[in-house]
């Protein structure tokens, strides 16, 4: 039977694509979104570009307007809190912006309350007289941790920056304060930068932040930030067993996320991997009429299982399924393969799948090789061709495809090609099976042979898996 009232936790992408699916599905129903700021449906992957000035103004990062969400039928309650569920009385308790306490009713609530930002051990940021963004110190996933970075741009006019954490959203911010005129330190806990790319191509970012003036400190550990007399911030570290130090005027932390799981976790709902929310591949949590959605819960991996990989798309998708279970669907998700891509200055790096490491770590039997190769983008004869430098991990069994990283100039089409390998993947083809794919050809765009499928001959000459009944040595 549908539901009659769903409250949707948290106006994100999760929140909003659950809502707009019942909406859609059974207009009789009323949604209401609870979302504890003022901006819900807005693309926090956006953040970057907005703080570079690539993007005019900060209203511009909504994926839709308020009137926009209006006009589907839903009521979104901006700048209130959820503070608990109650599943035996299916009733959720917000408190208003003015403090002011109310209670809602509920047939189906659906959790998207996201992720938060870690913050990392390091003294100075934690504890008793933790220095903040009103000291030029930064955490970043919010809007409002958006504004208080671009009011520390402006009130104190910066000409260093100092970054800790070298993943996705770290290499996009040295990009953003690089093209303000910023000078920035990037530093990094592990061997390499975007440690989500195999070493070889992390050095490939790491060379193209280096070629635009970012000083990169990779093996390098954060012990302590602390305010100078000039107000300015000493970041003292350690690499190679050696303390190293840089005074800088504002410091961004970036080194990921956590689910943020309290509400549910309170209201009864399991807790799973990395603390995230279980939810089975309708989105149900194990509480009565309770889904979940987003960076909250764990991740249905097409090749791994259970993780927990929070990525915006993955969100929509699962936010799309809880809201037409809630109104009585039978949705799935199909699971994630964990396909991600980021722009660094003039370069693209992408990946989707498993690499090498994480395949051996599945345990699912496989023997997983990897080649690494370099086609051009397009026909060599026409002006502009680049290279993009591909590695494909693949089942020397077997010859089933299990990954794919690349790494090219922003014109080389990275996005469209690693998404070739993820529907390859998500019908799991062999490595081979690429070269049957009837892919498009112009010469200033590829070649008669893809890119792509050049990388896939390059794994099978190395690895062309043994005639049936043959053993293979790994």
């Amino acid at each position: 039977m549908a539901a009659r009232h769903i409250v949707v936790i948290g106006g994100s992408d999760a929140g909003i694509s659950a809502a707009l699916r019942a909406r859609e599905l059974d207009p009789a129903t009323e949604v209401t979104v609870i979302v504890a700021d003022a901006y819900p449906n807005f693309s926090i992957c956006g953040i970057p570009y907005y703080v570079a000035g690539e993007v005019g103004h900060w209203s511009q990062l909504a994926h839709r307007s308020a009137a926009d969400l209006a006009a589907t039928g839903m009521r979104v309650r901006t700048d209130t809190t959820a503070t608990r569920i109650n599943a035996d009385e299916h009733t959720v308790e917000v408190l208003h912006r003015d403090g002011s306490p109310a209670q809602l009713g509920y047939d189906a609530v659906i959790v998207g309350t996201g992720a938060v930002s870690a913050r990392p051990p390091i003294s100075g940021l934690t504890g008793a007289g933790a220095l903040g963004p009103a000291d030029g110190v930064h955490l970043l996933h919010s809007m409002g941790d958006t504004f208080a970075v671009m009011d520390s741009l402006r009130q104190r006019n910066p000409k260093t920056a100092a970054i800790i954490g070298a993943g996705y959203l770290g290499v996009e911010m040295a990009e953003a304060l690089t093209r303000r005129g910023i000078t920035v330190t990037h530093i990094e806990a592990l061997p390499e930068v975007l440690p989500t790319v195999d070493p070889e191509l992390g050095a490939l970012v790491r060379a193209e932040l280096q070629r635009h003036g970012v000083e990169v400190l990779t093996s390098t550990t954060v012990s302590r930030i602390t305010r100078t007399d000039t107000a300015a911030l000493s970041v003292t570290a350690s690499r190679d067993g050696q303390t190293l130090s840089r005074t800088v005027d504002v410091v961004l932390v970036v080194v990921g996320v956590r689910p943020d799981t309290g509400l549910a976790a309170e209201a009864g709902a399991e807790l799973g991997v990395k603390g995230a929310i279980v939810v089975d591949d309708m989105m149900r949590t194990s509480v009565p009429d309770m889904f979940a959605a987003g960076d909250c819960v764990h991740t249905h991996h097409r090749l791994l299982g259970v993780t927990w990989l929070p990525l915006g798309t993955t969100a929509h998708k699962q936010g799309r399924v809880a809201g037409e279970n809630a109104v009585g669907g039978d949705a799935h998700f199909a699971g994630s393969l964990g396909t991600q891509v980021v722009k660094v200055f003039d370069l693209v790096a992408a990946r989707t799948g498993l690499r090498e490491q994480e395949a051996r770590a599945a345990g699912r039997g496989w023997i997983p090789v990897t080649s690494q190769s370099s086609p051009d983008d397009h026909k060599a004869y026409y002006p502009g061709a680049t290279r993009i430098h591909i590695r494909i991990t693949g089942d020397r069994r077997g010859g089933q495809l299990l990954g794919a990283q690349l790494v090219g100039h922003r014109s080389a089409e990275i996005a469209k090609r690693v998404d070739t390998f993820a529907a390859a993947l998500y019908h799991g083809m062999t490595v081979d099976g690429l070269n049957e794919l009837d892919l498009s050809y112009c010469p200033p765009l590829g070649s008669p042979w893809d890119a792509v499928q050049v990388a896939a001959q390059t794994w099978v000459r190395a690895h062309r898996p043994a005639p049936s009944g043959q053993s293979l040595i790994d």
